[in-house]
């Protein structure tokens, strides 16, 4: 297969032209978002669907994000749109939260991992919201990347995994927020977050009270358990090599890793104190780490790093997600100095 770029800033009528053709033929291409690149097919073509799988290499019983393009969308992919769901939607709509329900019979089994839900948002991206508009269709759209591996910001990085797997790639540029959206389920007894990501738990708990928050978020999936949401499986998002997160204080972190043969991923301003350094943003400062992140992941393999250690960042607003997707970066090796 041969994969072709386009570029949607330069050439958007061909862009969403040939992405709509491809899409609605069954094929699956790759799109920018404001969080990450996704790979988005029909989502109620379960034959169209399992092409993403089988492009990323990934598991079926992970769940799939459906992406709309107006509210109005939503009423037929699920049975019953809870009121909290509508305050979350007139808020954070467009943008980077997934939002998850029960769903209607249009959802197909392999969209949504053989669960009885389905995962929905309204990207931010004027691209994405294009390009699903286009279609005429739901898309179903996790990251672009292989399975296990950084999830792409950028085309580049898309192509450097997708290239012969896709047809076509839809290159917008790079991406605001840098890792992928915040999961709530909605089809629990009480809303609960299952992946944090650029709408942060304090902003949800501001509009609709106190949230669960899965343990999945900050622990590895219990044997057994059962991945309800993109990203809870036990490694994910990681490069080629060995992480392992230090938490405590940065002069403690130099102490640590000085005569050891590593590379380090550290913040903006302290990599002068290493000789092989990556920086992922700024200290407490979680959305230039989130908009960093996969990048600088990604870097630590183009630069050949085998062993890595990482500065931890705060848990907290942007900074938990960041945290979480750096923990399964790092199959949950954390050191504390």
């Amino acid at each position: 297969m041969i994969t072709r770029v386009i570029d949607i800033r330069t050439n958007e009528k061909e862009a969403l032209s040939e992405a709509a053709r491809l899409i609605k033929d069954g094929e699956v291409v790759g799109i920018p978002t404001e969080t990450v690149y996704g790979l988005a097919a029909n989502a109620l073509d379960g034959e169209a669907v399992r092409k993403i799988y089988i492009a990323k290499g990934r598991p079926s019983d992970n769940p799939l994000i459906v992406h709309i393009s107006d509210m109005s969308e939503l009423a037929p992919l699920v049975r019953e749109i809870p009121e909290k769901v509508r305050l979350m939607a007139e808020k954070f709509w467009p943008g980077p939260l997934t939002m998850i329900m029960k769903k209607s019979d249009l959802i197909p089994d392999v969209t949504s991992g053989g669960l009885d839900t389905v995962a929905v948002r309204m990207p931010k991206s004027e691209y994405a919201r294009k390009i699903i508009k286009a279609c005429g269709l739901p898309l179903a759209a996790p990251s672009a990347n292989l399975s296990g591996s950084p999830s792409p910001t950028n085309a580049r990085y898309v192509f450097g995994d997708m290239d012969g797997r896709v047809p076509l790639i839809i290159d917008g540029g790079g991406c605001e927020i840098g890792v992928e959206s915040t999961v709530i389920t909605f089809a629990a007894e009480k809303p609960t977050l299952l992946r944090p990501g650029g709408v942060t738990v304090e902003q949800i708990e501001a509009l609709i009270g106190e949230i669960d928050i899965a343990s999945a978020v900050l622990n590895k999936l219990k044997d057994g358990e059962t991945a309800a949401s993109p990203g809870m499986k036990y490694k994910h998002y990681a490069p080629s090599a060995d992480i392992t997160i230090v938490k405590g204080s940065f002069e403690k972190f130099v102490d640590f890793v000085k005569d050891k043969d590593c590379f380090v991923l550290c913040f903006e301003g302290e990599e002068q104190n290493f000789e092989n350094a990556v920086t992922y943003g700024r200290a407490d400062d979680g959305l230039s780490e989130a908009n960093r992140l996969f990048d600088a992941l990604r870097e630590l393999d183009e630069r050949g790093a085998k062993t890595v250690y990482a500065r931890c960042p705060e848990i907290s607003g942007v900074g938990l997600a960041v945290y979480n997707r750096l923990i399964r970066s790092a199959g949950f090796k954390i050191k504390e100095v």
